[in-house]
């Protein structure tokens, strides 16, 4: 028998299909469900899985992998970041002294000098 989800009472009936799966309902509290997790399909994992890894290959950045599988760019940060606690962490030689990173640099420049409207009125 299907346990209800919500009051885990075996006293339940089907009620139709949704999203393509039978749907349950309890005789008990009334409440709706289906059985099995919704969250989890072999279509996302494997979505899921195709985005880690471009994103770790350094082929798109969340906004343009979020468009090409049309899910949203904070879902691509948030799978990342999922994968990234699964890890295991990277143990460094004590004799390691400098570290390189070669792709992460950033240019940062400073104006010195005011521009538009506001340079006029200090001068």
């Amino acid at each position: 028998m299907i346990k209800c989800k919500n009051c885990q009472s075996v006293a339940t009936t089907l009620n139709g299909k949704v999203r393509g799966k039978q749907r349950y309902k309890c005789k008990e509290c009334g409440y709706n469900f289906v059985e099995g997790h919704a969250h989890y399909s072999e279509k996302k994992t494997a979505k899921k899985a195709l985005v880690v890894m471009l994103y770790g290959l350094g082929k798109g950045s969340y906004r343009g992998l979020g468009k090409i599988f049309g899910i949203s760019n904070g879902t691509v940060q948030n799978w990342v970041k999922e994968a990234e606690r699964t890890l295991p962490k990277e143990d460094i030689d004590e004799s390691v002294k400098e570290i390189e990173f070669d792709e992460m640099w950033h240019y940062i420049v400073k104006k010195n000098e005011s521009c538009g409207s506001s340079k006029r009125l200090t001068e």
